[in-house]
């Protein structure tokens, strides 16, 4: 099983989705330790097998005066420092060939940026890392196609491949997911719900990104009833000051309630 080859990743036999969670963009040791923090105690009391996500560097922006980073190896080494303190792995995003071995040397999960989902260079040094590749679906692709995304990590010898579905562009300005990709999808990989990105609505004329975060419940409960592995949640204790994404995250205060529900709906799903 794909998760379970994942270091010091806990939970795995509890039979709970699996959670990548945690700041869009690493801004600071401070936020990321609070951060993972919280959520580190949350999941364990609920037994939730748990990734801490934060980008190391943004590359994908609107606009050339917005928050790229505070530095790849200062980043990277507050991701180690997260995972040293708190016993998790964590995943961070990459943009380019030298970025897999880069960050490869700090993280657990190198992901993949839905825009680049067809990149094969791109798939292929981050498989050669050896290390789980979580693949964002492109906003501009199939259920169908991601088949072709997974054959070019496993086809390098790398059989830690995960999928997430991060929604489909509807028109210029919103997303839309469409749960009857979840099934096929898991057909090549574990499926993963990015909740908080799905819920985006980009290409805004001021240049910043809007979003709906009122909705991050229904979509994740949506998400665990159409029977996917895990979900992939944004969070920050200020979202409305967070330096990336942050009008789509989730407040860090409301994390608990959610994942109890979720995990919750979680069992009943099971049963069936």
């Amino acid at each position: 099983m794909v998760l379970s080859e994942i270091s010091q990743i806990k939970h795995t036999t509890t039979n709970n989705f699996f959670l990548l969670s945690g700041p869009c963009a690493i801004e600071g040791e401070e936020m990321a330790l609070r951060i993972a923090d919280h959520i580190v105690t949350v999941t364990d009391k609920l037994k939730i097998p748990y990734i801490f996500k934060g980008s190391f560097k943004k590359a994908n922006r609107s606009r050339l005066d917005s928050f790229t980073g505070i530095g790849d190896e200062k980043a990277l080494k507050i991701l180690r420092k997260v995972s040293e303190t708190f016993h998790v792995p964590t995943v961070t995003d990459i943009h380019t060939e030298p970025d897999a071995a880069i960050a490869a040397a700090y993280v657990d999960v190198l992901q993949i940026p839905a825009f680049l989902a067809r990149q094969t260079d791109l798939l292929v040094a981050a498989a050669q890392t050896g290390k789980t590749i979580n693949i964002k679906k492109g906003q501009f692709m199939s259920p169908e196609s991601m088949k072709h995304a997974v054959n070019k990590i496993t086809e390098t010898g790398n059989e830690q491949a995960i999928i997430t579905d991060r929604g489909t562009m509807f028109g210029y300005q919103d997303m839309v997911v469409d749960f009857r990709g979840i099934p096929t999808m898991r057909q090549y990989a574990p499926v993963v719900l990015d909740v908080t990105h799905s819920l985006q609505q980009p290409n805004q004329s001021s240049g910043v990104t809007g979003g709906r975060p009122a909705l991050i419940g229904t979509m994740a409960k949506a998400g665990i009833a159409a029977g996917v592995d895990g979900l992939f949640i944004e969070t920050h204790f200020d979202p409305a000051n967070a330096k990336s994404d942050g009008a789509n995250m989730l407040d860090l205060s409301l994390l608990e309630k959610l994942l109890t529900d979720l995990t919750e709906l979680k069992k009943t799903v099971n049963t069936f």
